[in-house]
């Protein structure tokens, strides 16, 4: 387990490697970068959650679904009240950045993918549900962290977002058992092969536009990786565990609350002009260092499985 563990991550590494060999070749520039970024968001992960929940309708499997989106709405708020416990500093917006950061992880680009490649669709039809609470909880709680002010908290925007529009319509196809035709399942299905290339290649852009060895060397960053890709996963494991979460939903649940700080934390920071540098390092420095967090959890969640 642990050496498929490990050559899946291989897999996602070269990706990003790739991503960055690409943009010091100035093949991909900022422009491109944010092309491919919409992309992803607005067509590829939608489709790839569609495409998760095109299976007959299963009561275990809805009610898996149901204890998976309870689970991820625990764990958010839970790590929401130990970040403001834990994380501290004289500069309010530098303790945004950093418990934003500690927070909200990249469960849709980073975690979709690994979670497709070993699990499979039953891998994403849980990640979807972690999906989803991340979008209710960043446009909510996540901008009431960034900016202080609950105005900037729209519904709209909860609502209107790619991936909880696809999760709604999946939930649909899945309770109807609804026959897809392939005319249309055929391009979600040639869409959702560019869930792992292209997320990887575009984190690979962004750490070769980043000064990680600062981030290194800064205790308050590396105290809120430590949390998001270590501490808080590993809390969130073995409470499913008490609470006798087992199997794929275990495993599935675990990579999304193990994945890296979410990009959103820098457009935010920039957004609400908080510490933006050190925002932008910390993604970057995070999606490196869950090269070496994220094996070890997902071994330890598939032994527990």
């Amino acid at each position: 387990m642990f050496l498929n563990v490990l050559t899946q991550v291989g897999v996602l590494i070269i990706l990003i490697l790739l991503g960055y060999l690409l943009s010091k070749l100035n093949i991909i520039n900022e422009v491109g970068a944010k092309c491919m970024t919409d992309l992803v968001l607005y067509a590829v992960t939608p489709c790839v959650i569609v495409v998760s929940f095109i299976r007959p309708f299963e009561k275990s499997m809805g009610r898996n679904l149901i204890i998976s989106t309870v689970s991820a709405i625990l764990a958010h708020a839970v790590f929401f009240a130990l970040s403001i416990l834990i994380l501290k500093s004289k500069d309010i917006k530098r303790e945004r950045v950093l418990r934003f950061a500690a927070v909200f992880g990249n469960c849709g680009f980073m975690a979709l993918p690994l979670q497709e490649a070993l699990l499979g669709e039953d891998g994403v039809f849980y990640g979807a549900s972690v999906v989803a609470v991340f979008n209710l909880f960043v446009w909510s709680f996540g901008i009431f962290l960034m900016s202080g002010d609950t105005k900037y908290v729209k519904p709209k925007a909860l609502v209107l977002s790619p991936s909880i529009i696809a999760i709604l319509i999946g939930i649909v196809i899945f309770l109807l058992s609804a026959d897809v035709p392939d005319i249309i399942k055929s391009p979600m299905k040639f869409m959702a092969g560019l869930n792992t290339p292209l997320p990887m290649i575009i984190i690979g852009y962004h750490l070769s536009k980043s000064d990680i060895l600062k981030g290194l060397k800064d205790k308050g960053a590396m105290l809120s990786s430590l949390l998001k890709l270590v501490v808080f996963p590993l809390l969130a494991l073995l409470a499913m565990y008490a609470c006798k979460i087992r199997g794929t939903m275990l495993v599935s649940i675990t990579i999304a609350l193990a994945s890296p700080a979410a990009a959103m934390t820098a457009m935010f920071s920039a957004k609400f002009k908080d510490d933006t540098a050190l925002a932008a390092t910390m993604v970057s420095m995070s999606h490196l260092l869950c090269i070496a967090s994220l094996p070890p959890l997902i071994y330890l969640a598939q032994l527990l499985a």
